[in-house]
């Protein structure tokens, strides 16, 4: 019987990193949700669909999608070809999110998640997973931190990267992102009340690891 393990949780708490870990760590596959919207936002590229027709929902309707990790990275594979390298340019990144405002398309890229839970036992993050798409996973966690060290967390990895920004200017988006996930129409972003709350904020990213492996261990040992 395969196993659902649902992450939620806003920008900066930390759980793609997290994600990844725990996949590795029980050999799950990790599912990268916005690596399929991406995908999906590519193949409508290539083949000059519009983001709200009914061309792209049928297209979208015959990709396989899968993932592998290897080495530090999780590569997404859809019908069979890598696209892990060429769905992260900055125009797919710009596009993925148009194609997400469409609901028909969310439904079905949901329905082919929930269809790769069948066939393996997975890792799953996001803001809806355990709430949406997987509300009856037996083990779901919800990573949260105080903004303020979240923006941090942003902001030094923008640093690092060489971008000139402010502390005042992340910390303002993040809280604009927190306030649109939290009160969108469609799969806002809420903790599910059966999900396990995990603080990060005054925890380092091997602490995080440690305790979500410990409560999956726990969950699935119940």
């Amino acid at each position: 019987m395969s196993i659902v393990v649902a992450i939620d949780g806003p920008g900066g708490v930390g759980k793609s990193s997290v994600s990844f870990a725990v996949a590795k760590n029980f050999n799950f596959m990790l599912i990268d949700t916005g690596a399929m919207y991406r995908s999906t936002a590519l193949f409508a590229i290539k083949k000059g669909l519009a983001f709200d027709g009914e061309e792209i929902l049928k297209m979208t309707e015959t990709l396989d999608f899968s993932f592998k990790q290897v080495e530090d990275t999780n590569k997404v594979f859809v019908n069979s070809e890598d696209l892990s390298s060429s769905i992260r340019t900055q125009e797919v990144s710009k596009l993925a999110s148009d194609v997400a405002k469409n609901g028909k398309l969310r439904e079905i890229l949901v329905k082919k998640q929930r269809e790769l839970a069948l066939k393996h036992s997975v890792v799953i993050e996001g803001r809806d997973i355990g709430t949406v798409v997987f509300p009856k996973a037996k083990i779901k966690l919800f990573l949260t931190a105080d903004p303020k060290i979240r923006a941090e967390r942003r902001y030094n990895e923008l640093l690092a990267k060489g971008l000139d920004i402010s502390f005042e200017k992340v910390l303002e988006e993040l809280k604009d992102r927190d306030f649109n996930d939290s009160n969108r129409k469609e799969s806002p972003l809420r903790q599910a009340e059966d999900a396990v709350l995990v603080d990060t904020g005054y925890l380092s990213i091997e602490e995080v690891i440690n305790k979500v492996i410990n409560i999956i261990k726990e969950k699935t040992e119940e």
